[in-house]
């Protein structure tokens, strides 16, 4: 199989299972729901190099400065608090992206890239953190790593349509950020007397109003995965009740890059549009990492690497490679461009079938809608109709932001399901539930008839984060401590059943 072909394989498999969990919206209410999750660990090649994996992307305009859109992409599942002497840390030869198409024609406009470098103040201990610590410049933050953030931008000419900003020569180039600290790890309270005022220190003004932040934060996507990948199990059916559920990943963290920049620098004309119809309201994003083509490896020393960058994780909107893509095909959309999932035909009125509403059946006896499913249709490649729709847009797979559309006074966890449209699928905030979206819309509650009880109460009985969120820029909370977290011990379970 030729690799275009996969990928045409790929991009329809996924189109074609996403169905069963989109509904178009077509008026300018927009009471559509939509449906996914999160990335951990998604794909084979990808769970074998944590520093590169993205588990989440988050794109939502800043409540606190709503002429300002955040963007949170988050790396290194489950870093487990407690993971010394050699603390989790970003890859120094690992490309971090985050891409922006902000005209809906599957091109990344602009992209912002992230490069680290390690440092190690005093080789001869074995300690990372060597004596209490109590500012980012403290000699005793030993092994310690650095963040230049630069801006890419397309040039008019076209000549770097279908070419990562990060390969086209004519790309424009602009460094914005150099040596920012990258927060330590929270080791605990012998080491960090005051552990969240040294992370509040990583918060780094940057040239025209942008704010960075890099380094361990809790993760905050909150959902019973240790229930429903055993088969969509549901602990307390249907699980509309919050605290009947696990939180898997409650006590870990993970590692977070995250910029807040003025809506105006991201926009096609350059202004902050109001409406939310005016066309350049929309903002799409992916984020990537990529590695050099060529690497040489010597004994005791660090990969020497060269060559073009090779993209080796995609994500947009979240869970699509995780559960959704088939295994065979997993690897290969985490190469996929946007680009060319717009040179497969779109599949926008095919009707397809749900294996998630299959399961809910036979495990729940759920009444779900019969197949073939004429209410399911796909608005997963272009964005919602009268929400975040770009004209003209371009089928591809993105998280979709309409930037016109203020922060809600009153968020609700299940965004633009219980018409709050400044919530998911209208980008994607931190206390969105993307589970318990998808698990209702799974069973049809858009269908006449489906829309009652117990389809439109299911859950995971997990509805918030584990950590409150902050109220301000970089919202997600403090890392958990080593010393602090304890590991929850094992549900208990039957003899024998272990």
């Amino acid at each position: 199989m030729t690799k275009r072909t996969l990928w045409g394989v790929a991009f329809i498999g996924i189109l074609t299972l996403l169905m069963a969990n989109f509904v178009p919206a077509f008026v300018s209410t927009v009471n559509t729901p939509t449906a996914d999750a999160s990335s951990h660990r998604e794909a084979p090649l990808i769970s074998l190099d944590p520093v590169a994996d993205a588990t989440d992307l988050y794109s939502f305009v800043s409540p606190e400065r709503p002429d300002t859109v955040t963007f949170i992409t988050n790396w290194i599942p489950f870093e487990v608090p407690a993971s010394g002497p050699n603390w989790y840390r970003f890859g120094d030869d690992v490309l971090y992206e985050i891409h922006i198409d902000n005209v809906g024609d599957a091109q990344d406009h602009i992209a912002f890239q992230f490069r680290f470098q390690s440092k190690v103040l005093n080789g001869n201990t074995f300690q990372a953190i060597s004596g209490p610590v109590e500012s980012l410049n403290d000699p005793d933050y030993n092994l310690r790593q650095s963040m230049t953030v630069t801006r890419l931008d397309a040039p008019a000419d076209g000549s770097c349509k279908n070419k990562p900003l990060a390969n086209c020569a004519t790309a424009k180039s602009t460094l914005i950020g150099k040596d920012i600290p990258v927060t330590p790890p929270n080791v605990g309270p012998s080491s960090f007397p005051s552990y969240s005022a040294v992370a509040a220190m990583g918060i780094t003004p940057l040239s025209n109003g942008i704010k960075a932040f890099a380094g361990p934060r809790a993760d905050s996507f909150f959902a019973d995965i240790g229930s429903l990948f055993d088969l969509l199990t549901i602990r307390d059916f249907p699980g509309n009740k919050g605290g009947t559920g696990v939180d898997s990943f409650a006590g870990f963290n993970v590692h977070t890059i995250s910029l807040q920049i003025p809506i105006k620098q991201l926009t096609k004309d350059g202004t902050q549009p109001t409406n939310p119809k005016d066309g350049a309201a929309v903002l799409g994003s992916w984020t990537t990492s990529s590695r050099r083509t060529t690497q040489v490896i010597s004994n005791g020393q660090a990969p020497v690497t060269s060559g073009n960058w090779v993209q080796i994780q995609r994500l947009g909107m979240p869970l699509v490679n995780e559960a959704v893509v088939p295994l065979a095909l997993k690897d290969a959309f985490n190469g996929l461009y946007p680009w060319q999932d717009a040179t497969i035909p779109a599949v926008v009125n095919v009707i397809t079938h749900s294996e998630a509403a299959d399961l809910l059946h036979k495990v729940y006896n759920l009444n779900t809608p019969p197949a073939p499913r004429n209410d399911i249709l796909t608005v997963f490649a272009t964005g919602v109709p009268g929400l975040n729709q770009p004209p003209g847009v371009v089928p591809s797979e993105q998280l979709r932001l309409n930037v016109a559309i203020p922060p809600s006074n009153n968020p609700k966890r299940l965004g633009v399901l219980a018409k709050d449209n400044a919530g998911f699928p209208n980008g994607r905030r931190l206390n969105d539930d993307i589970v318990d979206i998808t698990l209702r819309v799974v069973a049809g509650v858009l269908v006449e008839g489906y829309n009652v009880e117990p389809n439109n109460q299911l859950g995971d009985g997990v509805n918030k984060p584990f950590r409150p969120l902050m109220d301000e820029f970089p919202y997600q909370p403090a890392s958990f401590s080593g010393y602090i977290t304890i590991p929850k011990r094992a549900i208990p379970i039957d003899p024998g059943d272990d």
